[in-house]
């Protein structure tokens, strides 16, 4: 009789055991696929803030530029427009970015600075040494991001 009883339990065990290694096995599979769903979330955002901050200055530029020559009101108010759609294009991924990766959302909101910065320049010179500022920001980001996903 003890044999049996011995026998049941040990198939009770047995069984409970790999219900349970099974259910921990589902978790970390489950968790490791939301990380990985994060890490592509964040390297899409990231993505699209660099575009987005590279497309900003580029407007940013050409908008200062004009400004500095003295062209006419028209073209500068088109290039303003243009600026403006640009700089609206980097919120959203720099919300993302920041949300997804807490330590990223300095050098993120830096690089934004930077960029925005562009506007009021005193003179070609001062442009110049904005737009490197802003460049040298984004890179900062991007080497940033590299160390926080390795």
């Amino acid at each position: 009789m003890w044999p049996s009883i011995i026998a049941v339990v040990g198939t009770l065990l047995g069984g409970t055991l790999t219900g349970l290694l099974q259910i921990k096995s589902a978790r970390i599979a489950q968790s490791a696929a939301r990380a990985d769903q994060r890490a592509e979330a964040l390297r899409r955002a990231l993505g699209e803030l660099v575009a987005a901050l590279g497309d900003h200055r580029r407007a940013l530029w050409h908008r200062e530029t004009l400004r500095l020559d003295g062209a006419d009101a028209e073209a500068i108010e088109a290039a303003r427009a243009a600026s403006r759609a640009t700089r609206s294009a980097v919120t959203g991924p720099l919300v993302s970015v920041s949300v997804l990766e807490q330590a990223l959302a300095e050098p993120a909101r830096q690089a934004a600075l930077a960029a925005f910065s562009l506007r009021g320049a005193a003179d070609h010179a001062v442009l110049a040494s904005r737009r490197a500022a802003a460049i040298a920001a984004t890179d900062d980001l991007v080497a940033a991001a590299g160390r926080a996903m390795a």
